[in-house]
């Protein structure tokens, strides 16, 4: 009898041993999703925030007030000398604003008058020179900027104060070469609140604080 070949017969194929999927535990991936949770909006921030910074035009920017004079009439008088930076998000409707008003530029029409204002009666401007606000929240209608709520310091005492904000607009400027924006805040504010209350109630506490801004884009 002749041997049979064994070379040419079926092999058993036994399939490859793998090593088994590690499975995080169910606690140390709730852990995972809840840290990734917290970052993720902080890193789209850095990355998304488009906020463009403005530097004030001092040329084409003023704070003006008014008060009722012994019930005569209302009177008006400006600072000459405003400054500060602007920041506008108007896709996030983000940003912020910081003013500074030289309390001394207190302009009235009369070089007597413009003495007194600057006085330790009034605006003290030799111990307090500066006028500040800076805002906490830009409030938006659509892209319009309706509000901006913030803190108004004069002769160091400090309080909040919303500015009602019309003519809101920003465009390229060709004059400038740069993207400019402006717009009208106005705010009511009683001055004996900041130490401004000599002659109350004859002169009003009431003053109506208005300011007038254009701002270009710093880059």
């Amino acid at each position: 009898m002749m041997p049979v070949a064994t070379d040419n017969l079926p092999k058993t194929m036994t399939p490859p041993t793998s090593k088994p999927r590690a499975i995080l535990p169910t606690a140390k991936l709730l852990q995972l999703l809840r840290i990734a949770a917290l970052l993720l909006p902080a890193f789209g921030a850095g990355v998304c925030s488009a906020a463009d910074r403005y530097l004030i035009d001092p040329e084409h920017t003023f704070s003006s007030f008014e008060y009722s004079h012994w019930g005569l009439s209302m009177q008006r008088s400006r600072f000459d000398t405003t400054s500060g930076s602007i920041e506008i998000d108007q896709a996030s409707h983000g940003g912020s604003i910081d003013i500074e008003i030289d309390a001394a530029s207190v302009s009235t029409g009369s070089d007597g008058f413009n003495q007194v204002m600057r006085s330790g009666d009034f605006f003290d401007a030799a111990n307090y020179p500066k006028i500040s606000f800076k805002s906490s929240s830009l409030h938006f209608e659509e892209q319009q900027l309706t509000q901006v709520e913030g803190e108004l310091t004069i002769k160091g005492i400090a309080h909040p104060v919303t500015l009602e904000i019309s003519n809101f607009n920003c465009r390229f400027m060709l004059i400038y070469g740069k993207q400019a924006c402006g717009a009208n805040g106005s705010a009511k504010i009683l001055r004996s609140d900041y130490k401004l209350g000599r002659y109350v109630p004859f002169v009003s506490d009431a003053v109506t604080l208005h300011i007038s801004v254009e701002a270009i884009k710093e880059y």
